[in-house]
């Protein structure tokens, strides 16, 4: 006898946010930037107040069945902005909380003209809800918030909270790539990362030594440089299982 499937809606999970969510008063031409713009560059219903649900988003219709990018926590925008701009057959996806970034990434995709692009204006938790399972074909973590005091790793990104439902999203064998300027970020990141399904793919030294050939320094690994504190890039791959 066939059993009718559920159709309640999912909870809502407890999460705590520990970051900021806006900083400085917003310049007027950043508030129009807001008020003009963002809405257009949802990548759909994210939030739990629009899709109690969770459906999942409709990323072909999105951007034209391209590959998918995610930059998680993407601060000003260059990064993202730049591999929009070099890659116009992928589209790419920015999940930001803080709006004051959100609002200078909105300034530079005006200025860049580019149109591969969506932006998430909040917790990239509430974002790995809806994308569909093996989606994304590469993620980006650059220069994430270190929480420094031993108390406060467990807030850090490369915790099982935020790296299981990130192994989820991703496609078996697509790439991970973490820049951090903080030693011990990079102790938790090659202990947790590995863990949630991934293999670090460094070979020799030059390899987390040396940025991508495609990158671009972002300002705040122009901060840590002029405070003498050495960045550190760390690529992995989605394992197959």
């Amino acid at each position: 006898m066939a059993t009718a499937m559920s159709t309640e809606t999912p909870q809502r999970p407890r999460r705590n946010f520990y970051g900021r969510f806006k900083g400085k008063t917003l310049k007027p031409s950043q508030k129009t930037y807001l008020n003009e713009d963002l809405a257009a560059l949802s990548p759909g219903a994210v939030d739990w107040e629009s899709n109690p649900e969770r459906k999942s988003l409709d990323l072909d219709g999105l951007f034209g069945g391209k590959p998918v990018w995610l930059e998680v926590g993407f601060g000003g925008g260059e990064h993202l902005v730049h591999q929009a701009q070099s890659n116009p057959d992928i589209g790419v996806i920015g999940a930001e909380p803080y709006i004051n970034g959100v609002a200078m990434l909105l300034g530079k995709i005006r200025q860049a003209g580019v149109e591969n692009l969506a932006v998430h204006p909040g917790d990239a938790r509430d974002l790995f809800d809806v994308l569909p399972e093996a989606s994304i074909s590469r993620a980006f973590l650059l220069y994430p918030d270190p929480w420094p005091k031993t108390r406060h790793h467990r807030r850090r990104f490369v915790t099982p909270e935020h790296l299981e439902p990130l192994a989820k999203v991703l496609k078996p064998g697509s790439i991970f790539r973490v820049a951090t300027d903080i030693s011990d970020y990079v102790r938790q990141t090659l202990e947790e990362v590995p863990r949630a399904g991934f293999e670090w793919l460094a070979e020799r030294p030059a390899d987390w030594r040396e940025p991508w050939d495609d990158w671009i320094s972002t300002r705040y690994e122009q901060k840590a440089l002029r405070e003498g504190r050495v960045p550190h890039y760390l690529t992995f791959r989605r394992t197959e299982s």
